[in-house]
């Protein structure tokens, strides 16, 4: 009898949740407390036959799972557990490996290694796909689950086993969690009045810490930027919007989401009150900018703002929205997709650079360079002197352009 009130108290439930958003769709109400009735029935024949008894939380829970799992590779169901982790990625510390995930094609696969971090040092690489984690099969696994089994206490390993393109076999990576502490931005000045600054993610601080190294590089004389987006896998979609509206114009669009639900269809607008509109830069992006990153690029491409240098992005630009439930457990919702101020969408497809420069693959090379001197490193970074080069050329053509003449942003090929 218990049991038969608890799936009866799930189907009120259910019919309740869903009845309200469906029927505001049009969908038949009927139709769906059918297909209700038969989720409760097979729910029910598990509880009763199912040879080892399992506790109904553990059946719901699982059920909701699979209901996430059947959308898209970004949404999904978060324990309560799961949820608490979930609310301090957006701080910037965390025990773990530093490696933004996703599923693509339904493998888990690397969108990028953070830089400094353990992964990154172990040469994890975007587009790698990680197949095992500590021996068990990632076939089939949730994003979140393998999100959770690769973060832990700092000092413990994890072995991860990695599908490359190129290999003939997985290849194992044993990596020792630290505690992540991403610094979002570094800032580097490279003379001749040329400011370089990387954006490792967007979180909270970034734009705050973003402004303190713009206006430390303006004292110095910045006369124009390098902006360095490559491998940032994204993050928080206001500090994106933050980030860009240091460079564009009061009142220009953004980025623009649109959903199903009325409140998801957003426009964000640039309202700053100290930026640099005119100052001549150039953002760098690879395959492993996303997210939050395509946003921002995305935006200063369309006003063309900046000049964008590397090779096409990941493709994200979908938004997701985190709701929390009664029970303490949330989810994750892809709710929207977002889109350029001229109507891009970048889902599926990323940001086309207006300068491809890609990286050349050397066989005799393992893995990844040594790290070196931050200077020296960009010095050796063949996209980074493509993008001064590019820098120099816009340069010479504003000093050559006829005092009081229109601005026009150069764009050489």
């Amino acid at each position: 009898m218990k049991k038969a009130f608890v799936i009866g108290a799930l189907l009120v439930v259910l019919t309740l949740s869903l009845g309200g958003s469906v029927a505001s769709k049009g969908t038949d109400g009927g139709a769906t407390y059918e297909q209700l009735r038969l989720f409760t029935e097979v729910l029910s024949i598990v509880q009763n036959q199912y040879v080892d008894e399992v506790p109904p939380k553990n059946l719901i829970y699982s059920a909701i799972k699979g209901t996430l799992r059947g959308l898209d590779p970004h949404s999904a169901f978060l324990d309560p557990e799961s949820y608490r982790e979930m609310q301090v990625e957006t701080s910037g510390s965390f025990g773990g490996l530093g490696i933004e995930i996703t599923l693509r094609d339904d493998v888990l696969t690397v969108v990028s290694p953070i830089d400094g971090t353990p992964a990154y040092r172990a040469g994890l690489q975007t587009g790698d796909r990680i197949v095992k984690i500590d021996g068990l099969s990632t076939k089939d696994m949730q994003l979140q689950d393998a999100v959770k089994r690769m973060r832990g206490r700092p000092g413990t390993k994890v072995t991860i086993s990695v599908v490359r393109e190129g290999w003939t076999e997985p290849r194992d990576f044993d990596i020792v969690r630290e505690q992540i502490r991403v610094q979002s931005v570094r800032s580097q000045d490279l003379g001749g009045g040329i400011a370089y600054i990387k954006l490792r993610q967007f979180q909270e601080q970034t734009p705050g810490d973003l402004v303190a190294a713009l206006e430390k590089a303006n004292k110095a004389g910045m006369k124009a930027l390098l902006l360095d987006l490559r491998n940032n896998p994204g993050g928080l979609l206001t500090a994106a919007v933050e980030v860009t509206e240091e460079f564009v114009e009061d009142g220009k669009l953004v980025v623009y989401t649109e959903g199903r639900v009325r409140n998801q269809n957003m426009r964000f607008s640039a309202h700053a009150k100290k930026s640099y509109p005119t100052l001549p830069m150039v953002v760098l992006v690879n395959q492993g900018s996303a997210s939050a990153s395509e946003i921002v690029a995305g935006a200063l491409q369309d006003w063309g703002r900046a000049i964008v240098v590397g090779v096409q992005t990941f493709g994200k630009g979908s938004v997701q929205t985190i709701i929390p439930l009664s029970d303490g457990s949330g989810l994750r919702l892809t709710t929207a997709k977002y889109f350029t101020p001229k109507g891009r969408s970048i889902h599926g497809k990323g940001i086309t650079p207006d300068i491809v420069v890609e990286i050349p693959k050397d066989p005799a090379t393992k893995d990844r360079l040594p790290s070196l001197d931050p200077m020296e490193e960009l010095k050796k970074d063949i996209q980074v002197q493509r993008a001064l080069d590019v820098i120099k050329t816009m340069r010479i053509i504003e000093q050559q352009r006829p005092a009081g003449g229109s601005q026009v942003q150069a764009r050489p090929q």
